[in-house]
Order: structure tokens, then C-alpha cells, then sequence
């Protein structure tokens, strides 16, 4: 087997395969040989038919057969011997199998392209103090106090006011036209969220159960959905209900009531410290990888193979039609269509092979890869957050062909456990709070 590469592009290769004509006869002839063992062919004993009789009858799915087997069987090793690592699936041109001739064929496949890399060791990179306040806490406390709370409806006849959960019908008409897509009934809106939009909840305070209002909203070019983006509605709404808030005592019995194991209310406190701090840890580890990652590829300009580009946008948009799918919505009704999304991703697409191609082609030249025991752990830690079992998780990773992906996600994550240590950290005195409390005062000055 004779091979041969050539260069079509920085991330595109061509490579061309000729098998000897010794082989291609032995396959031919084998095959033949198989067919004449189970042929009936009237006139002839079983496995006694001459060879020119089975061509006649079995001469083209012969080839066919023979074209395929010794492309699957050659096609593996010349990537092997050749080194080189397809990241879509490869274009064949196949040329035409005959008895006592070479048989040529050829694949072009997207590759990686070649990285030059610049330095990566001793980057400087500054990296938050970890810093929780008392403060930071009870706004915490607050928080999970307000999700263990309780919708009851207003009995008395009150008003809407702030911070009411409102139950309502809606309706909505462009110059007098009736929007068909956007109505709803039974439909939920917390007054001064802005969930919805500020106009409208605030048109709904001082209305009364059983009221029916008309509500007008200039939406801004801007708004997410693009039915609304930029023109003028008018809603008709009925209110059906309103609905407050009842919220629990934060005491002993609340902490005993949200875990057995918290004694206290002191003891509950001390755990949600604990927790936010290694939150907190995370995030500054995390947003100070981030920020070293980027500095190093600032330095380095490399195309993108567009098989990966296109794998990142298509994740993108259906992580966006799996959430919308979760809340009873969709693409069509939250007014998204896929070529918007993909305008949206392509940016972050494009920055994220670039690093991913980065960190591979670092951890290739300083020989860091991923064990069977980082593949492990990995599972075991996955197992903890998703309360699942390890063996079960693993198999729906094996059917479904994750564990490749898993593998690269965990060589990006040690390859930049290794860039870190070999960085040049700069510790940021100030916390994140106190970094937006700064700039919200100089933004003022």
C-alpha cells in the first residue's frame, strides 16, 4: 500500500491510497471463492460453478463488495502511518477496482491545523481574593427564606401592588390586529421583575381581581422576541388572581425544617458560608483560567476548521431548544429563529475552538493526556452532582459516543491546571463586590 498527502488547505488535507494489484486480485479471487461455496446455479453441484459463470451473475456487487472491504481495511492504517487525525468525515473519491490492476482511491477530511505557539509559561494573570461578608450571607439567607415560600391569594379586595404575582389573560393587537402567537391564559407575571416588561407591570398596579384593562407598550428594538422587537402593542388582560408572597420565619425551626442535620439556626448559617465561599473559590479559579487562555491565544492567529466551528453553533442552538422545550415554549413561539442564533453564536463558537485547539496542542507538546483514573473520577464527581449512580452513567456516555468529548473536556481542564501553576499569579486585592461597587463609582464621577 503506497500513500500520499497532500496540503489543500491550512485545515484540509487530501490523502491518496494505491493498493497493489496483487491484492486486489487475492480479494477478488477470495470473494469468488466464498460465493462459489453457497451459488445454485441450475446445472451445477453447489461450489462447482466456474468462476467466469459466478462473474456474469455476481461480477458487480463482487466489486462493490471487494471496493468497500479494501477501502475499511486500508483506509484506518494509512491514517495510522500518515498520523493525521480527520475531524469530520472524510470525502471519498473512489476510483475504478479491476482484476490485475493498482485500485486508487482518495479521502479529503477537515485536520487540525498547525499551531505556533507562543510563550505560555509565566503569563501574567490576576486572580480575585476569595472575600464573603456577613452581608453576602444574609442576602444568601434571604434568597432561600424566599424559595421555601408560599403563593397565597389576596382575599381581601386589594389592588395589585409591587411585588404581587399576578394571575392573567392577555391578548395582544398591532394597528388593531390580533397578534395569533401572542396570548396566553393562566399566565404568570411577578409586578416589577421586569420578566415581562416594566410598561406592562406596572400598568397592572392598582387593578383588581376580575378587572379587565387595556395595557400599551412601546418595545424596544432591542427586546428579545422578535415578534414584539421595536413595534407598538396594545394588550386586553384580564386579571384572573393575585397572589402574595407568605414567607417563613428564619429561626431554629426553618434551619431543622430545610435539613435534620442543621441543629440550629447558627449551624445553617455556617454551612451557607462554607458553600459560598467554595462557590466563590471556583469561580475566581475558573474566571482566572478564563482570563489566561485568553491572553495566550491574543498572540496567536490560526484558521478554525469549519466542521468545528459548525459542532459548537449546532450545541448552542439546541441547548436553547432543549430549555425552551423544558418550560412548554419553543423556537417559533419565543420568536427565535435558527439563522438568528446562529449570527448570536458564531463569535463564541469561533473563540472556543481556537482555545480548544490551543490547550491540545499544548498538552501534546508538554505529554499531558487523560488516564483511566481521570476518566474515573470524572464520573465519580458527575455521579455526586447528578445524585445517578457511576456504572449506568458510564454506559449512557459509551452508547451515546460522549466518552471522546468527555476526554478533551478533561485534557482542556488539566492543561490548564498546568498553565496556571506555571503562571505568574497577581493576587487582585479587591473582591469582585468591591470591583463593581469601584466601577459603579467612577462610572458616577
Amino acid at each position: 500500500m503506497k500513500t500520499d498527502i497532500e496540503q489543500l488547505s491550512p485545515t484540509s488535507k487530501k490523502i491518496s491510497i494505491e493498493i497493489e494489484p496483487d491484492e486486489v486480485d487475492r480479494k477478488i479471487d477470495q470473494a469468488y471463492k466464498e460465493i462459489q461455496k453457497r451459488a445454485k446455479i441450475k446445472g451445477f453441484r453447489p461450489g462447482r460453478a466456474p468462476i467466469k459463470l459466478l462473474e456474469r451473475y455476481y461480477g458487480k456487487q463482487v466489486i462493490e463488495d471487494v471496493t468497500k472491504e479494501l477501502i475499511n481495511e486500508s483506509f484506518p492504517k494509512a491514517l495510522q502511518d500518515s498520523e493525521l487525525f480527520p475531524l469530520n468525515f472524510p470525502t471519498l473519491e473512489k476510483g475504478t477496482l479491476e482484476k490485475g490492476k493498482s485500485f486508487r482511491y482518495s479521502a479529503v477530511m477537515e485536520v487540525r491545523p498547525e499551531i505556533e505557539l507562543g510563550e505560555y509559561r509565566g503569563i501574567e494573570v490576576k486572580k480575585e481574593k476569595v472575600h464573603i461578608t456577613e452581608e453576602d450571607v444574609d442576602k444568601r439567607l434571604e434568597e432561600i427564606r424566599k424559595a421555601h415560600g408560599r403563593l397565597t391569594s389576596v382575599e381581601s379586595d386589594r389592588p395589585v401592588k409591587e411585588d404581587d404575582y399576578v394571575i392573567l389573560e392577555y391578548a395582544a393587537f398591532s394597528g388593531g390586529q390580533p397578534l395569533e402567537d401572542i396570548k396566553a391564559s393562566n399566565f404568570m407575571v411577578r409586578v416589577g421583575s421586569g420578566d415581562f416588561h416594566p410598561e406592562f407591570e406596572k400598568a397592572l398596579i392598582g387593578a383588581k381581581k376580575g378587572e379587565e384593562k387595556a395595557i400599551h407598550v412601546d418595545f424596544e428594538q432591542e427586546y428579545y422576541h422578535s415578534q414584539l422587537a421595536g413595534k407598538s402593542i396594545d394588550f386586553q388582560v384580564k386579571i384572573s388572581d393575585i397572589k402574595e408572597m407568605e414567607l417563613p420565619e428564619v429561626n431554629d425551626d426553618f434551619a431543622r425544617r430545610l435539613d435534620a442535620e442543621f441543629d440550629s439556626f447558627e449551624a445553617l448559617r455556617a454551612r451557607v458560608k462554607e458553600m459560598m465561599i467554595q462557590q466563590e473559590t471556583q469561580r475566581v479559579e475558573r474566571e482566572a483560567k478564563s482570563r489566561l487562555i485568553e491572553k495566550i491565544a491574543e498572540g496567536i492567529e490560526l484558521p478554525l476548521p469549519s466542521s468545528l466551528v459548525e459542532s459548537e453553533i449546532l450545541s448552542g442552538i439546541e441547548s436553547v431548544r432543549q430549555d425552551l422545550m423544558r418550560s412548554g415554549s419553543s423556537l417559533e413561539k419565543a420568536g427565535l429563529s435558527e439563522e438568528k442564533l446562529r449570527e448570536e453564536f458564531r463569535p463564541s463558537a469561533e473563540k472556543k475552538v481556537k482555545q480548544s485547539l490551543i490547550l491540545t496542542e499544548i498538552a501534546k507538546k508538554e505529554n499531558i493526556t487523560v488516564t483511566e483514573e481521570d476518566l474515573e473520577e470524572a464520573f465519580q464527581d458527575l455521579a455526586k452532582t447528578t445524585g445517578q449512580e457511576v456504572e449506568p452513567l458510564r454506559r449512557y456516555y459509551e452508547a451515546r459516543g460522549l466518552i471522546d468529548s468527555m476526554r478533551q473536556r478533561l485534557l482542556e481542564q488539566k492543561t490548564l491546571n498546568y498553565l496556571m501553576e506555571h503562571a505568574n499569579i497577581i493576587e487582585d486585592e479587591t473582591s469582585a463586590t468591591e470591583q463593581g461597587a469601584n466601577s459603579k463609582q467612577e462610572e458616577t464621577a
